[in-house]
């Protein structure tokens, strides 16, 4: 399986830029600044993670630091993951 962070990426170019490859976000760029994804398409994403790597996202984890990056989702899933173990 791909590391974490490309299954993420690949998910936000399939999903947010249809595919389009050639625009280029850093892992740290925020979704929402740079217009990536919207607050609906934060709603997306929960899902797909709870789907994809078989976590629940509560309420109160639904924040910036949280889902709105790469490098936040990645760092999210891991302390999830961490509590399921």
């Amino acid at each position: 399986m791909a590391d974490l962070k490309s299954t993420l990426r690949q998910y936000i170019i399939d999903n947010f830029l249809f595919g389009d490859t050639e625009t280029k976000f850093a892992d740290g760029d925020s979704f929402m600044d740079s217009g990536i994804v919207d607050s609906t398409g934060i709603l997306d994403i929960i899902t797909f993670l709870e789907g994809e790597f078989s976590i629940k996202v509560n309420d109160d984890e639904i924040v910036p630091d949280n889902l709105d990056s790469l490098n936040n989702l990645d760092a999210f899933i891991n302390r999830k993951k961490a509590q399921l173990n």
